[in-house]
């Protein structure tokens, strides 16, 4: 069968943002020093300006630099600020959430898109690829990589590279991060992925059988369900277990 490259890329953002954290935590840029000017990170980095802002706005928000009008960008700290674990969390948890929003009508097309024009290769993968999460669930190893492959694969059986270029732009960031159910509680986190794999097994069935309404349908309930499951642990405090609404 025909196997795709599924390996998750950084962004050209992501890689300029790294670099520069380097430099800083390796003391090239010392605290109180100006970065290079956009003009010449654009340069050095073949990048456009856009990209390189927001390479520089990454830092911004870890507390690495700051731009002071009319003067440029400067170091001020060498490693990010300590931060207290519930606020991470709650700071990711929003981003996941963010990123759910953007996903949801993009992944509902692919997966429209995907029933009417997937190869029985492509078939054949994602089953695959279910099967493999499936075993991460059994096995009690992280599920993340399988579940990012398997959106992957059904972009990629969408037969337009515009959805493997969207989900790769975000690379495994596309899957939340942050716990919904705690580590230490077992049964709630063998609950939860058995409901992820029941949403992802309709939406290869409905692929499968070549069924478009019933594949954007099923892509819907999973994602809607997986931003309304965010929603309620940002509101009931991260960390907590929250209620998984009922269908």
């Amino acid at each position: 069968m025909d196997h795709f490259d599924l390996r998750p890329r950084d962004t050209l953002a992501e890689r300029i943002e790294s670099q520069l954290r380097g430099a800083i935590a390796g003391g090239t840029f010392q605290v109180g020093d100006k970065l290079p000017s956009e003009a010449q990170l654009t340069e050095a980095f073949c990048a456009s300006r856009t990209v390189v802002r927001q390479a520089l706005a990454a830092l911004r928000r870890a507390g690495l630099v700051e731009a002071r009008q009319g003067a440029g960008v400067f170091v001020v700290a060498h490693t990010p600020p300590a931060a207290s674990k519930p606020a991470i969390e709650h700071l990711h948890l929003a981003s996941s959430l963010e990123i759910l929003e953007i996903r949801t009508p993009v992944e509902i097309a692919a997966a429209g898109l995907a029933a009417a024009r997937r190869s029985p290769a492509q078939e054949e993968q994602l089953f695959e690829l279910h099967a493999e999460f499936l075993t991460c669930m059994r096995d009690g190893t992280p599920a993340r990589e399988a579940d990012y492959h398997l959106h992957l694969a059904i972009a990629q059986a969408a037969g337009n590279p515009q959805f493997v270029r969207f989900l790769r732009e975000f690379g495994q960031a596309t899957i939340p991060r942050v716990k919904i159910v705690p580590e230490n509680n077992g049964e709630a986190q063998r609950k939860y992925l058995e409901l992820l794999a029941t949403e992802h097994n309709a939406v290869i069935l409905a692929i499968s059988q070549r069924d478009p309404q019933a594949a954007e349908e099923a892509m819907r309930r999973h994602l809607h369900g997986s931003q309304m499951r965010h929603r309620a642990l940002l509101q009931e405090g991260a960390g907590e277990l929250p209620r998984i609404p009922a269908r």
